[in-house]
């Protein structure tokens, strides 16, 4: 088994994954007669084929327990899938790039409270890994017809130690 490092999360960094979504105040306009900062356009959802409709939903991940083995990742061929943390813990952000169709190497990120990701569609991420205690996530994704899931199992899994909170 390889050990995968934790990254801090940075736009740069999963630039070639998706979006990282936190106040940008190059993006800050005032609405609301001045009373409300809006942060504007900081990712895009995708919803790709007829029928398809971007959906709202609350995910409620269960805690990882470490050290915790990376054995398969996911994609979603037709849609986006952005994860806000609305209960103000930290959590992890796995991807990989795509290497002809299959995952490559994983990358890890440790995602503030106050950072949420937008996996562009076809972008292979491991499912939602909340940290320490039960936590909430205001998910963002694609709902409507055709298989919107590819997953794909490693034969030798990757480690995570238990990340420096």
């Amino acid at each position: 088994m390889s050990q995968l490092d934790i990254l801090p999360l940075t736009k740069s960094a999963f630039a070639p994954f998706g979006d990282v979504i936190e106040a940008d105040p190059a993006t800050m306009r005032y609405i609301n007669n001045g009373t409300t900062e809006r942060f504007h356009a900081l990712a895009a959802a995708e919803a790709v084929g007829e029928g398809a409709r971007v959906i709202i939903n609350v995910f409620r991940g269960q805690p990882r327990v470490f050290p915790y083995k990376i054995g398969m990742m996911e994609r979603h061929p037709f849609g986006s899938q952005s994860f806000s943390p609305i209960s103000g813990r930290p959590y992890l952000v796995v991807v990989a790039q795509d290497e002809g169709g299959l995952p490559g190497r994983p990358r890890v990120f440790l995602a503030r409270c106050d950072q949420g990701v937008n996996y562009r569609r076809n972008v292979w991420h491991h499912p939602l890994m909340a940290l320490s205690a039960v936590s909430d996530f205001l998910v963002v994704d694609r709902d409507g017809p055709g298989i919107n899931l590819e997953e794909y199992f490693f034969e030798t899994p990757y480690i995570i130690s238990e990340p420096s909170l």
